[in-house]
């Protein structure tokens, strides 16, 4: 029986993968902001599946927040063997119109926080001789896509590197990289979908279940479906300004 410990696993992708490892036996520890849905989600997830569910209202923009997770993946009693960060949020407006403080804050949470997570995370996994951590990036870290592609595409050259480093210590580090996918993401931001092809959009299950697999394989990057690894494929090669196109990513 191993634990895993996800951030921002009250909605969307994090909601999903605290289902799918439920449902393969995974103990878990819940975290996010909203310490009501945490509750409603522990308490679904362990009478469903019968795993032991810990929740951990933190918020993730201070530094206590980061702190209180770091302090639990110190833990021994119950350590933690996958931590999949998956926290994060975006934003709408040009970044030379945005709030200097807004964008600090997004880049904090997309890099800094992960890093600090991961920093902490590795001592005890490095010295158990086991361990998964996983990164949740996205395909527009292939694409210039404002600083939103730029933050998520630190997730991507850091499992590239670090995958290679301690993977042979028994650690693995993935960067999964999904594209269009139904979750309450683009609502919470206030952006239309309406001009995404259909062909384009994940089914979150679907998302999770194929990362899932490329994790247990201790791959680096995982991209969910030949066609976002087409679409990850065609934007090294295409130029800058037509891989930019037509994008709906956040702070494009």
């Amino acid at each position: 029986m191993t634990t895993a410990l996800i951030t921002g696993a009250t909605a969307g992708i994090g909601a999903e993968f605290a289902r799918q490892l439920a449902a393969r036996g995974t103990d878990l520890v819940l975290v996010a902001r909203d310490a009501a849905r945490l509750a409603a989600a522990a308490a679904a997830l362990g009478a469903e599946h019968g795993v032991r569910v810990e929740t951990l209202s933190a918020d993730l923009f201070t530094d206590a927040g980061v702190a209180a997770v770091e302090a639990r993946l110190r833990e021994n009693e119950h350590p933690i063997d996958l931590l999949v960060n998956n926290a994060g949020h975006g934003l709408v407006t040009d970044f030379a119109a945005s709030p200097l403080d807004d964008e600090v804050r997004h880049l904090d949470l997309h890099v800094g926080v992960p890093l600090r997570l991961t920093h902490t995370a590795m001592q005890g996994m490095l010295a158990r001789g086991h361990g998964r951590i996983v990164l949740i990036s996205s395909v527009a870290a292939f694409t210039p896509r404002g600083s939103y592609g730029a933050a998520k595409a630190w997730g991507i050259s850091f499992a590239r590197w670090a995958n290679l480093r301690y993977r042979l210590r028994g650690v693995s580090v993935t960067a999964v990289a999904p594209g269009f996918t139904r979750t309450e993401f683009h609502e919470r931001m206030g952006v239309s979908t309406e001009g995404v092809p259909r062909f384009l959009w994940l089914d979150v299950r679907d998302l999770v279940r194929l990362a899932l697999r490329d994790i247990d394989r201790g791959r680096s990057v995982s991209i969910p479906t030949m066609r976002y690894k087409v679409v990850a494929g065609l934007a090294r090669i295409l130029p800058a300004r037509v891989s930019a196109a037509g994008s709906l990513a956040p702070n494009d």
